[in-house]
């Protein structure tokens, strides 16, 4: 069976995905969908572009290019799914019990990014203040500090 989904306005940002019928833990929700082509080319492609909803996918450096109800997911630092790469295919899977009406959240875990804004505004009460993932955060914080040590030298 399908899972019915609805984009309406999200507190979180803009737009979000909910879904109309309850979700089990562990399941399928919807398959994040689009054009895939390589990093290179999509950057490229989005580089005077101020939003894009790129997915990395499999291990050979592809992306997809967002395009469907996968794209209107929000990002939470407290989600209720995950994304789940299968031979290079992602899926929104459910990481608890959801009921009907809930807007559909799973952790961004941005990284790659030199120039990109990542704040959060998933509002959860442990939030992380940021859509990077741990080690995209580590990564920025010591090219911060390598760029001052430089100013400074």
């Amino acid at each position: 069976m399908r899972t019915q989904l609805i984009i309406r306005s999200s507190s979180i940002h803009a737009a979000g995905c909910y879904t109309m019928q309850s979700i089990r833990k562990g399941q399928r929700v919807c398959e994040y969908e689009g054009p895939r082509f390589t990093k290179e080319v999509a950057d490229e492609r989005y580089a005077d572009r101020f939003i894009t909803y790129l997915f990395s996918c499999g291990d050979d450096g592809n992306v997809i290019d967002g395009f469907g109800t996968a794209m209107f997911i929000n990002h939470s630092c407290d989600p209720n799914c995950e994304t789940e790469d299968v031979d290079g295919r992602i899926y929104v899977v459910a990481l608890r019990n959801i009921a009907a009406g809930e807007e559909l959240t799973y952790e961004y875990n941005l990284y790659d990014s030199d120039d990109a804004e990542g704040d959060c505004s998933c509002g959860a009460a442990k939030c992380r203040g940021t859509m990077f993932s741990a080690e995209e955060v580590v990564r920025r914080s010591k090219a911060a500090t390598k760029r001052k040590r430089l100013a400074s030298a």
